[in-house]
């Protein structure tokens, strides 16, 4: 997994801007998130030539689009750690909060971060549309981010609230995510964002392209926003 790790980092041109320990480290978390996984379900993937490539490599290409040195970012839904605990080992300077509804989760996530000497991560169990509401957490964040397959109207009023005027939230989503995006315009702009890019890159050593939105947030998100879920699965803005 090490090798397989090095030589995407180095075909996505990230050599010398990562610690010379990352591969090593992601390698051992990959280890334990199989391990993990044959009791906990974290991961469909479940070879380890898939959890480097899938999940580490496709993380570590957001390095190519987003400066993370020194900044803060919260992870929406983190799940195994995706992509917050990627993007720490890659940038050790990133302040990372790990949000999720699961504890158990979470509770794993701590134990890999004490085993692998991580520093500047947290893991907070909260939902994100209350979360959001509390004072220090919205529009705190340099980043928000979140890989998940939710509708993107649904992640930008979960996620939008966290970042600061500045800031910026990073989706991950697939390359069929037009019409999604299109219809996110309204939801966008109303919770004080707009799309500042869309980056299509592939993943080393596979065909496969994922995509990711970049939304800028102009000013405070308004009053009233994020809304109970069920509000926002019905009522998607």
């Amino acid at each position: 997994m090490e090798q397989i790790i090095s030589a995407g980092l180095e075909e996505l041109g990230l050599t010398g801007r990562v610690p010379r320990v990352a591969p090593a480290q992601l390698a051992q978390y990959g280890q334990m998130l199989l391990e993990k996984n044959q009791v906990m379900n974290l991961t469909a993937i479940r070879d380890s030539e898939g959890v480097a490539r899938l999940h580490f490599l496709d993380c570590a290409a957001l390095l190519k689009y987003c400066d993370f040195e020194g900044k803060t970012l919260i992870d929406v839904g983190t799940g195994a750690g995706f992509p917050g605990m990627v993007l720490n080992m890659l940038v050790p300077s990133l302040d990372v909060t790990l949000l999720d509804s699961l504890n158990k989760r979470l509770d794993w996530l701590l134990e890999c971060c004490g085993f692998l000497t991580l520093q500047n991560i947290r893991t907070l169990h909260a939902r994100a549309e209350e979360q959001a509401l509390v004072k220090g957490y919205r529009d705190s964040f340099d980043f928000a981010a979140a890989r998940a397959v939710a509708d993107l109207r649904v992640l930008c009023e979960l996620c939008l609230p966290f970042v600061k005027a500045g800031g910026k939230f990073l989706a991950m989503k697939s390359t069929g995510s037009d019409q999604e995006l299109a219809d996110a315009a309204h939801a966008i702009k109303l919770l004080g964002g707009r799309v500042a890019a869309v980056e299509d890159y592939a993943i080393p050593g596979t065909e496969v392209i994922h995509r990711l939105v970049v939304i800028e947030k102009l000013a405070p998100t308004l009053k009233g926003y994020p809304r109970r879920w069920v509000k926002m699965q019905k009522e998607p803005l």
